[in-house]
């Protein structure tokens, strides 16, 4: 059975549940399962608009699977190409409808990187969130230090990233990393009233979005590329690809994206 859940009402939301106990693990069978069920998705024009969720009020998504991790080659050449984690992350970012992330409990490593990429994260009070990685001798090669400081800046991302700590979701909230704090009672009401009406709008919605993302989408692809190939460095590479080499500049419409 999978854990990854579908469904689509009548107005054309589609919602994506993850349940994968204990923690929502990432494992590659769940992966895979989440890569294909987003890319049917963003494909399908009666499709318009994305939430993801979890059926686990105590877990959003937790971190890929280390033990995968580990076992991921450290000799090959720098890539040039998005690896798989990282093509579904961008199609959330980039596909030409919105996507909407509800996180309620913990969410870090690479689950933080999935919410990362949508294009609206709101969380309940007691949320939890981390990049832990570098504790772990790696980097948040997922897109984390992609997408990290162009939401709370360099400065906060690195003590996130090299810090390993947790971030409750008032401060994730005062830092921009998510856009509001909702109740636990009122999160899913508010989301998914959201996510319909914005696809009761127009196609001119599909329009603007894309003109958001067109002006980055390569200077971040090559960027997340780039990150990818450092997955397997220590704590002081991660200075360096945090902070010293370029990130795409983000201007008045693609702020944050």
């Amino acid at each position: 059975m999978s854990a990854i859940g579908v469904s689509i009402d009548e107005a054309g939301v589609a919602v994506v549940t993850i349940d994968h106990p204990p923690i929502n693990l990432i494992t590659l069978d769940v992966f895979i399962d989440l890569a294909r069920a987003i890319e049917r998705l963003a494909g399908d024009d009666d499709v318009r608009a994305l939430v993801l969720r979890s059926a686990d009020p105590d877990w959003f998504i937790a971190h890929f699977d280390v033990e995968a991790i580990l076992s991921f080659p450290t000799d090959q050449p720098q890539p040039t190409e998005l690896n798989g984690f990282h093509a579904m992350c961008e199609q959330l970012r980039t596909m030409p409808k919105p996507t909407i992330a509800q996180i309620a409990g913990r969410v870090g490593g690479g689950g933080s990187e999935v919410a990362l990429s949508c294009d609206m994260r709101f969380a309940t009070p007691g949320a939890v969130f981390s990049q832990p990685e570098v504790a772990l001798g790696i980097l948040p090669g997922g897109s984390g230090t992609v997408r990290l400081p162009r939401l709370i800046g360099r400065s906060r991302a690195l003590e996130v990233i090299l810090g390993c700590d947790d971030v409750d979701a008032a401060t994730a909230e005062r830092w921009g990393w998510i856009n509001r704090v909702i109740p636990d009672d009122d999160i899913t009401t508010f989301v998914d009233r959201l996510a319909g009406r914005i696809a009761s709008f127009p196609r001119a919605r599909r329009w603007s979005r894309q003109s958001q993302c067109r002006a980055v989408r390569d200077r971040c692809r090559r960027s997340v590329a780039r990150r990818g190939g450092c997955f397997q460095c220590d704590a002081g590479r991660a200075v360096g690809a945090v902070g010293d080499a370029p990130l795409p500049r983000p201007g008045r419409a693609d702020a944050g994206r």
